[in-house]
C-alpha cells in the first residue's frame, strides 16, 4: 500500500479542479450547524417564556423565531440537494474525463499491468469514491467538527462539568479509530481488487462468448465468476463484522453519555439549579456533541474507500505518458530505416527481432513475410513507436539520398503514418462517424472517394448510405465489409506510410487484386506502403520482401 501521506497530497491536487463544489458544500455545512445551534437556543427561549422563567418577550416572538429557523433549516438542505445534483455528477465526469485522456495518451508497451476490466472499474467507481468524499464527506467533516466545537462551548457555558464529561470519550475515539482505519483500509483493498476481477470475467466473457459458446464452456466461465463472487461475499462478511463490532462499542459508549446527560439534567431539575428548558438544551447538545462522533463512524469507512479508491487511480497516473509537442510531419513523403534494431518485451525473455537493418525507401512497397512469433507485427508497432527498440535506431526520413533529414520514430512522428490493424476495429454508431476518425473534417464527397478506393462501395448502396448503422465490432457487417470500411477510414488520414497487417485476410483472390490496384492508383509516388501479409497476391505486387525468422535462443 502506498503512504497515506503521499495519498493525502494527491487528494489536495485533485481536489483544486472540485474547489467550487466542495466550498459550496462546505459554508452549507456551517451554515447548518449555526441553525442548529439556533433552533436549540429558540426551542430553550419558547420553553422558559412558556413556563414563565422569562417575561419581557412576548411568546409569539419566540414561536416566529423558531418558525424562521425551521423555514431556513428547510432552504439549506433544499440548496445542499440541489448542489449536489447540478454539480456533483460534472465534477465525476471531469474527474472521468481527464483519467480518460491521461490513459489514452499513456504508454503502451505490450505487457499491460492493468486488466481492461479493472481499468473500467477504477475509472468509474472509483472516480466517483474519490470525487464524492472531496466534495461531499470532506466539507461535511468540516462542518461536523464546527458541529462538535460549537456544542461543546455551547454546553461548556450552560454547565462547564457536565461537558468535559462528556468530551472524555475523545481520546477513546481517536485510540480505536487508528486500528479501526488500519484494518479497514486493507480490507477495503481487497474488495476493490476482487470487484475489479468480476468485472473483467464478466467484460471478458460478454466479449467472448462465442468462443465459449463454440467451446462449450459457458459453465466454466459461470463457475469462474460465481468463486470469485464467493470471495467478494467473503470479504464483505468480514468487514461487516469488523465494523458491527467497532460500531457496537462506539455506540455503547454513546448511550452511557446520553444517559448520564439524562441524569445529569433530572438531578439539576429536582434539585432547582436548572430550567425546562436547560435540561431540554442540555440533551440537544449533548446529542451535538456525540452527533459528530456518530457521523465519524459513518465517514471513516467512506474515507477510507476513497483512500483505497485514490491509490488504485494513482497507480493509473504512474502509467508514463507518451512524449508530447509539435507533430513531425514529412510534407514530400517519407521512408524509414532500421539500423541494428533489436527488440524483446523483458529482460528474461527471448528477442522477437535481434540486428535487424533494412530499408524502406519513400515509394517502396514492401511486403513482410514470416512464420508465427517471427516479430512481424511486433516491427510494425516499432514503426508506429508504440514500442521503443531494446538496441538499436527505427528512423523516419524524407528522401532516400537525405540522411540529414532522419528523426528517431516516435509519438511526435505518428503523423505521417496510416494503419490499418489486423482484425475488427469498428466502433458502434454510424459508418460516418467510423470513417471521421480517420478525418474529422472529411466531406461526404472524400469518404465516398475513400471507400470506392477500399472497394468498400456497397456502403453507398445501403439504405441511410454513411448514417448506417452498425453494433459493436462492427455487428451488421461481414468481416471483410468491416475490414475494407476500416481500410478508408486509413485512407482518409492521408499520411505518408500506409502500414497493412493482415489487412486483406478476409477478402475473396478478386476484391483483394482490385483493392491492391486501386492502392496503387491512390498512392503518391514518394508514399511508401508496408504490408504484413501471408497472401501470395500481396507479395507479387509489391516491390521488395522482408522475411523475418523466427528467434531461437
Amino acid at each position: 500500500m502506498k503512504n497515506s501521506w503521499s495519498i493525502i497530497r494527491w487528494f489536495w491536487d485533485v481536489a483544486k479542479s472540485l474547489r467550487l463544489q466542495a466550498t459550496l458544500n462546505a459554508l452549507i455545512g456551517i451554515l447548518s450547524v449555526g441553525l442548529d445551534f439556533a433552533f436549540i437556543w429558540s426551542t430553550k427561549l419558547c420553553i422558559d417564556i412558556a413556563t414563565n422563567r422569562i417575561t419581557d418577550i412576548p411568546l409569539r416572538r419566540g414561536a416566529a423565531l423558531l418558525i424562521t429557523i425551521m423555514a431556513m433549516q428547510v432552504a439549506i438542505g433544499f440548496s445542499r440537494r440541489w448542489i449536489s445534483a447540478l454539480l456533483g455528477v460534472r465534477a465525476q465526469n471531469r474527474m472521468q474525463l481527464q483519467l480518460f485522456r491521461r490513459l489514452l495518451a499513456s504508454e503502451w508497451n505490450g505487457r499491460e499491468v492493468h486488466h481492461s476490466g479493472d481499468v473500467l472499474n477504477r475509472l468509474i467507481r472509483d472516480a466517483a469514491d474519490v470525487t464524492s468524499t472531496i466534495t461531499e464527506t470532506l466539507p461535511a467533516s468540516f462542518s461536523v467538527l464546527t458541529r462538535f466545537v460549537g456544542a461543546f462551548f455551547f454546553l461548556y457555558s450552560m454547565d462547564a462539568q457536565l461537558a468535559i464529561i462528556i468530551i472524555c470519550v475523545v481520546p477513546i475515539f481517536v485510540i480505536v479509530s487508528r486500528f479501526y482505519v488500519r484494518k479497514m483500509r486493507r480490507i477495503t483493498r481487497e474488495i476493490r481488487d476482487t470487484d475489479s476481477q468480476i468485472q473483467s470475467i464478466l467484460q471478458e466473457s460478454i466479449q467472448h462468448r462465442i468462443v465459449l459458446k463454440t467451446l462449450e464452456r459457458i459453465g466454466t466461465m459461470t463457475e469462474r465468476l460465481d468463486q470469485t463472487q464467493q470471495d467478494l461475499r467473503r470479504q464483505v462478511r468480514h468487514r461487516t463484522v469488523f465494523s458491527s463490532l467497532s460500531g457496537t462499542l462506539l455506540s455503547a459508549g454513546f448511550a452511557t453519555g446520553y444517559l448520564l446527560a439524562f441524569l445529569w439534567g433530572v438531578r439539576g431539575l429536582h434539585q432547582g439549579v436548572i430550567t425546562y428548558g436547560m435540561m431540554l438544551a442540555f440533551i440537544q447538545l449533548v446529542g451535538q456533541i456525540q452527533g459528530p462522533f456518530r457521523e465519524m463512524t459513518r465517514f471513516v469507512p467512506i474515507i477510507i474507500s476513497a483512500f483505497t479508491a485514490g491509490e488504485r487511480l494513482m497507480e493509473l497516473e504512474e502509467i508514463p505518458v507518451e512524449k508530447e509537442g509539435l507533430p513531425v510531419r514529412f510534407a514530400e513523403g517519407a521512408g524509414l530505416r532500421l539500423s541494428d534494431v533489436s527488440f524483446r518485451y523483458s529482460e528474461d525473455e527471448r528477442y522477437v527481432l535481434r540486428n535487424l537493418n533494412y530499408d524502406f525507401p519513400p515509394g517502396s512497397s514492401t511486403a513482410i513475410l514470416g512464420e508465427t512469433g517471427a516479430g512481424k507485427t511486433t516491427l510494425i508497432r516499432l514503426v508506429l513507436a508504440l514500442l521503443r527498440p531494446t538496441e538499436g535506431r527505427v528512423e523516419m526520413y524524407s528522401t532516400a539520398k537525405s540522411l540529414n533529414s532522419a528523426q528517431d520514430v516516435s509519438p511526435l512522428t505518428r503523423c505521417n503514418l496510416v494503419y490499418v490493424p489486423q482484425g475488427n476495429t469498428l466502433f458502434s454508431g454510424t459508418i460516418r462517424q467510423n470513417l471521421q476518425l480517420g478525418r474529422p473534417e472529411a466531406t461526404d464527397q472524400e469518404m465516398e472517394e475513400a471507400l470506392r478506393t477500399a472497394c468498400a462501395e456497397f456502403v453507398l448502396s445501403l439504405p441511410l448510405g454513411l448514417d448506417s448503422r452498425i453494433g459493436e465490432d462492427g455487428t451488421g457487417l461481414s468481416q471483410g465489409q468491416a475490414q475494407r470500411i476500416s481500410i478508408a477510414r486509413a485512407l482518409l488520414r492521408q499520411g505518408n506510410i500506409l502500414l497493412l497487417d493482415e489487412a486483406t485476410s478476409a477478402l475473396d483472390a478478386q476484391t483483394e487484386a482490385r483493392l491492391l490496384q486501386n492502392l496503387t492508383q491512390w498512392m503518391r509516388p514518394q508514399q511508401t506502403l508496408l504490408f504484413v501479409t501471408h497472401r501470395q497476391a500481396v507479395v507479387e505486387h509489391c516491390s521488395q520482401v522482408l522475411r523475418l525468422q523466427k528467434i531461437i535462443d
